[in-house]
């Protein structure tokens, strides 16, 4: 049983997938790295586990068994999705990630970054920088660093009401309603969208 199951007895599968669906969605659509979740990955894993044991013993040509294959591989989709986009920021954002925002990474992607980082050095002592005056062949990491665009517009929905939001440092705060629908630079929602306030879309 996975440490979330073990937390939440009464959490269900579709509940898990649910949670897992909204964290890929905002993973796709947020400009910077989101917090991981690897504990919904490790539990829908595992229910993906169980799913096919179960397939296994049902009859081949059976109808709702094709139904639940669908399921399975729809599920899988989310799941390599989500991480194929984790890991693309990850290789994007790696100097950032590793000099100040390592909370944000799971204990397998923190390896995966720190090996890429090495790799990337190699290449580039490789192909130039071992050819070059010892005085140039430091690599600077301020240099190398790819800042996510944190003014890039998102598109949200508001799940719980958010009290003085400024969209502009300029503009007059405003609240926003359960419900509603927004647009606004990703800077001033990137906290409620951590603190589950707000969905993208």
């Amino acid at each position: 049983m996975s440490s979330l199951a073990a937390e939440e007895e009464a959490i269900t599968a579709s509940e898990v997938l649910m949670q897992l669906e909204k964290a890929w969605t905002n993973e796709m659509l947020a400009p910077e790295l989101l917090e991981a979740k690897p504990e919904l990955v490790e539990c829908m894993m595992e229910q993906l586990s169980e799913m096919e044991e179960n397939i296994r013993r049902v009859k081949k040509g059976d109808f709702v068994a094709s139904l639940h294959q669908l399921e399975i591989e729809r599920i899988r989709f989310v799941v390599a999705s989500y991480l194929r986009t984790r890991l693309k920021k990850i290789e994007t954002h790696y100097v950032i990630l590793l000099e100040k925002s390592q909370k944000l990474l799971s204990v397998d992607e923190l390896a995966y970054a720190k090996e890429y980082a090495r790799n990337i050095e190699k290449l580039f002592d490789g192909l130039a920088l071992r050819r070059m005056p010892s005085n140039l062949r430091n690599l600077d990491g301020d240099k190398l660093a790819v800042m996510p665009n944190d003014d890039a517009y998102v598109f949200f929905r508001v799940l719980r009401r958010c009290n003085e939001v400024a969209a502009e440092e300029d503009e007059v705060p405003v609240d926003l309603e359960r419900g509603s629908q927004h647009i606004m630079r990703y800077r001033p929602v990137a906290s409620l969208l951590a603190d589950n306030s707000i969905l993208l879309l």
